[in-house]
C-alpha cells in the first residue's frame, strides 16, 4: 500500500508516519514542502505520488486565531480538503481525513453520534465541517474520523500546559463545564493503522464499502477539570510540582475570541461495531503517554 500522508509534523501526523510505515511505503509531507493554501501544490503532490491511500492529518487548529483568519482557516480546513477528495477520486485512492468534535454546538447534553446535526459555534468548527462536506460531495472512498481533545507530549496542548503550570504555580483554576473525550495522539494513530492493516485487496474498494463519518476518540468522557486532576495524579515527576490546589471554574470566567461547545463528547459505538476496534480508556492512555516524560 502506497500512502501519502499530510501533516507529518503535527501531533497526530508524527505518530501516523511511524505507525503506517509497517503497512508499506509512506510519503509524508508538511509545510513548506506542501502549501495547503495553494490548490495547485496539493494537486501536484497527489498526482506525483500516485498513492493508494491519502491520509490527511493536517489542519488549521488555532481555534481563537481562526476568528480573525477566516480565509486561512477555510483554505486549509475546507478548500484544500476538497481538492484532496477530488484528486483521490481521480487517482482511485482511498482518503482518510480527521475532523473534530467542534462541528457540534455542545447543547445536546449527551455524547454525539454521527447522525446528529452539526452546528459549529466558531470559525474553526465551521471550516472543519465545510471540509467534511466537500469530501462527501467529491469522494466515493473515504473515512471521516471525528476525534476530540487530541494531545501528545510533542506540542503545546492542554496536557503540556497543565504540567507546566503545575511546576510554576501554587493554585490552578480549570473549567469544569467543558466535557469531551481526551485522546492520545499515539493511540489514535495506532488504531488507524490497525484498521488499515485489515484492508483486503484494493484500498479504494475496501474503504468504499465502509465509507462515511465515524467518531473515534478516547474511551470515556471527562470535564477539563477532571482531566487536569488526572494529569497531576499521573505525573511521574510529582515532586517537581509546586501546585497545592486545583479549583473548578466556568468557561465564562475565561472569555476567548472563539466560543467552545460545552459538551462535545463523542459516541464511538459505530466505529467499534464496523471495525471491531476502539481506543483505550482515556485514563489508561494518559498514564502511558506520561511515561515518556
Amino acid at each position: 500500500m502506497r500512502t501519502l500522508l499530510f501533516g507529518k509534523f503535527g501531533q497526530l501526523g508524527w505518530e501516523l508516519q511511524r505507525c503506517l510505515g509497517c503497512l508499506g511505503e509512506v510519503l509524508a509531507l508538511d509545510y513548506p514542502e506542501i502549501d495547503l493554501q495553494n490548490p495547485a501544490s496539493v494537486r501536484e503532490w497527489v498526482r506525483k505520488a500516485t498513492p493508494d491511500l491519502i491520509v490527511n492529518a493536517t489542519a488549521y487548529t488555532a481555534v481563537d486565531k481562526a476568528e480573525s483568519e477566516l480565509d486561512v482557516a477555510m483554505a486549509i480546513n475546507a478548500h484544500s480538503v476538497g481538492v484532496l477528495a477530488e484528486e483521490a477520486e481521480r487517482q482511485r485512492a482511498a482518503l482518510i481525513h480527521f475532523s473534530t468534535d467542534y462541528v457540534f454546538d455542545g447543547n445536546k447534553g449527551s455524547p454525539y453520534v454521527e447522525d446528529d446535526i452539526p452546528n459549529p459555534l466558531n470559525i474553526y468548527g465551521q471550516s472543519k465541517l465545510a471540509g467534511e462536506r466537500l469530501i462527501q460531495e467529491s469522494g466515493e472512498s473515504y473515512l471521516i474520523l471525528r476525534t476530540s481533545w487530541v494531545y501528545s507530549l510533542r506540542r503545546e496542548n492542554f496536557v503540556t500546559r497543565i504540567l507546566d503550570w503545575a511546576r510554576n504555580r501554587t493554585s490552578l483554576r480549570v473549567v469544569d463545564d467543558q466535557v469531551g473525550n481526551p485522546t492520545w495522539a499515539r493511540a489514535l494513530a495506532e488504531v488507524t493503522a490497525m484498521l488499515l492493516a485489515r484492508v483486503q485487496g484494493e484500498p479504494y474498494l475496501w474503504i468504499k464499502e465502509r465509507k462515511g463519518i465515524y467518531h473515534l476518540a478516547g474511551s470515556g468522557i471527562a470535564s477539563r477539570y477532571e482531566w487536569a486532576q488526572a494529569i497531576l495524579e499521573s505525573d511521574p515527576h510529582q515532586k517537581q510540582q509546586t501546585v497545592q490546589e486545583i479549583l473548578p471554574a466556568k468557561s465564562a470566567d475565561f472569555p476567548t475570541p472563539a466560543r467552545r461547545p460545552l459538551y462535545s463528547a463523542l459516541n464511538c459505538d459505530k466505529f467499534q461495531m464496523v471495525f471491531n476496534l476502539q481506543l483505550p480508556p482515556w485514563q489508561e492512555a494518559l498514564k502511558l503517554a506520561l511515561e515518556d516524560l
